[in-house]
């Protein structure tokens, strides 16, 4: 099967875990009633008498929470390819280089602080949990990457330590922060840590649209630098690629959409992990399919997961993070089992 065989199947696959999401929940939706209300909400079709709530319901609340779970999907699947082609190793993902928990962190230090001792942010408007995760994450990702490559090649075993020492901080400044809050603040940062899509409109599902296209229009453009960099940092540079100015752009574009993702749904783990492997069994680990195809099969996954949280605990839902980690930790457990036995702890995948 072809790349362009394989994107159409995983974009037939997308679209149709879309209308079962769309479709599933408090009301349920028909195909012709959602293609109905898409059109009287864009103008399309003339506004019909008699069923405001079920259609304020639909395009108020569902479909951008359908929308903006695919969308979160997509950027974690991505943010994965890239941090793992960047370490040269299968098993990293953004939780556990401490991209989201220093997003997270750097999201609450807005919600706890950010209408009095952190005044800088008032000029920035909605846009301060964005930019203030983005400063979070970097730091905290450029911090492990640089101490796990300090010996001139990524050890994923020190990777690893200091994802759970960053991670570690990161968490603990967000414990406290949650501890000062106000009890709507506290939940607020609670609700992050597990992720959700509760809060989902569709102003977060513009904002996360903007950057993760931006971002991945960035990120593809470097396919083919992130396969000379699979061979080694000296090895890329032999083939014309910068490996300092490669890493350096390219994490500063993962971090802005991890950070904005993050700062509209919360933390949501082990999904940049598992769906760039799976991607891999399928095509290989060339970044000119496996970015693409690691972006639509994370909307596929978090779209299918979204769908299950709702319908666990009906009419409550589960947090999202929590299936994620379920789901997660155990293919996480094999992969890193499974390259100990190879004798590979430094080498990507």
């Amino acid at each position: 099967m072809s790349d362009r065989q394989l994107y159409a199947v995983l974009l037939v696959v997308l679209v149709i875990v879309a209308a079962i999401s769309a479709s599933v929940g408090a009301y349920s939706y028909s195909l012709p009633q959602m293609y109905r209300y898409i059109g009287e909400g864009f103008g399309w079709i003339p506004t019909t008498a008699g069923d405001e709530i079920q259609r304020n319901v639909f395009l108020t609340l569902r479909l951008p929470r359908v929308i903006l779970s695919i969308l979160i999907g997509a950027v974690l699947g991505l943010s994965g390819a890239v941090m793992q082609g960047l370490f040269r190793n299968p098993i990293v993902e953004p939780g556990l280089a401490g991209t989201s928990a220093g997003a997270a962190f750097g999201a609450a230090l807005v919600f706890v602080f950010g209408g009095t001792t952190m005044a800088f942010t008032s000029p920035l408007g909605t846009l301060a949990v964005p930019i203030v995760a983005f400063m979070g994450s970097f730091a905290a990702t450029l911090l492990v990457y640089r101490v796990s490559s300090a010996f001139g090649k990524v050890n994923v075993f020190t990777l690893l330590l200091t994802g759970v020492a960053v991670n570690a901080v990161c968490g603990a400044g967000t414990g406290f922060l949650s501890y000062i809050a106000r009890d709507p603040q506290a939940r607020n940062i609670t609700f992050w840590n597990l992720g959700t899509f509760t809060g989902a409109d569709w102003r977060s599902v513009q904002l996360v649209g903007v950057f993760f296209l931006l971002a991945f229009i960035w990120i593809r453009k470097h396919a083919k630098a992130l396969n000379a960099l699979m061979l080694g940092e000296d090895e890329a540079a032999l083939l014309g690629v910068d490996p300092q100015r490669l890493i350096f752009s390219l994490l500063i574009a993962n971090t802005i959409m991890v950070a904005t993702a993050t700062a509209a749904v919360g933390v949501i783990a082990f999904v940049g992990l598992v769906v760039p492997h799976m991607i891999r069994i399928l095509r290989g680990p060339s970044h000119t399919f496996l970015l693409t195809g690691s972006a639509l099969l994370g909307g596929v996954l978090l779209g299918m997961i979204d769908v299950i949280a709702r319908m666990i605990i009906p009419p409550a839902e589960l947090p999202i993070g929590i299936i994620t980690a379920v789901v997660g930790a155990p293919v996480f457990l094999i992969v890193l089992l499974r390259d100990q036995r190879r004798g590979l702890p430094g080498i990507y995948g």
